[in-house]
């Protein structure tokens, strides 16, 4: 299997992290991913800013330059951020915006959103939530302006998948991720997306599952691949998030 893995956090101890929620993470460092992931086939992934790391992202940049081209970045950035800012970031392999409404991190959705429309016109990123998705009726409204969005770890909850299906349906992609989290039957929620569209689902390991229930297994993968058949789960280990992410047309944008 080559996976592309579309979830993952590097928390590298030489930069600093924010107690959120009365949480700090241990470290997990580019050399510890690539040791726990050897079994599994990566050929490039997402790393994704954590709430613990706030929203200056040298430690993202850090971790980009390790683990190579193959990777890009899901900043967590402050409505303020500059059109020059967001060019670095660009060109540095940054490539999505996160929105992480479930740790308190977004408190003036609006601004957000219209931080996410300057990228999404700019650079054509894509925003990320981190949401549980009963809040979906509610944020719908504020959140469908932006042109591509996706929802992370299946949006936790059993309660919202009917209005995640729904956010599929209008052209969303969603994080097959974090199965330790979700309070779902996750086979039944990963066919019932992919009848909705087939190329919504990206699947990631969300290692190293910070205060997840419990942590990413290699049979996560199995479980996917288990649901969705070999063509299904191949599109959602690999060929999705790629192009979510631009990978095949990845450009520098002066």
């Amino acid at each position: 299997m080559a996976l592309f893995d579309a979830h993952l956090h590097i928390i590298d101890p030489r930069f600093p992290t924010a107690a959120n929620d009365g949480f700090t993470p241990e470290p997990f460092t580019v050399q510890d991913y690539r040791e726990r992931t050897a079994p599994l086939g990566v050929t490039g992934g997402a790393v994704v800013a954590g709430s613990y790391q706030g929203t200056v992202q040298d430690h993202l940049l850090a971790a980009l330059r390790e683990l190579g081209p193959t990777f890009v970045g899901v900043a967590q950035l402050p409505p303020d951020t500059s059109d020059s800012q967001l060019r670095d970031l660009h060109a540095a392999g940054v490539r999505a915006l996160r929105f992480n409404l479930h740790r308190g991190m977004t408190r003036d959705l609006d601004a957000q959103v219209q931080l996410g429309l300057r990228a999404a016109d700019l650079l054509g990123w894509p925003a990320e939530f981190y949401v549980d998705s009963r809040r979906l009726p509610e944020i719908s409204s504020l959140i469908s302006p932006l042109p591509r969005v996706a929802v992370d770890h299946l949006g936790l909850s059993a309660e919202g998948l009917p209005a995640l299906l729904d956010l599929v349906a209008s052209g969303a992609r969603v994080k097959a991720t974090g199965f330790g989290r979700v309070d779902m039957d996750v086979a039944d929620a990963l066919r019932a997306i992919a009848g909705v569209n087939p190329g919504a689902l990206m699947f990631g390991t969300d290692l190293p599952s910070t205060r997840a229930d419990r942590p990413f297994r290699d049979s996560d993968a199995d479980l996917v691949a288990d649901a969705l058949g070999e063509d299904l789960a191949e599109r959602a280990f690999t060929t999705n998030a790629r192009e979510f992410y631009g990978i095949a047309s990845r450009a520098h944008v002066a």
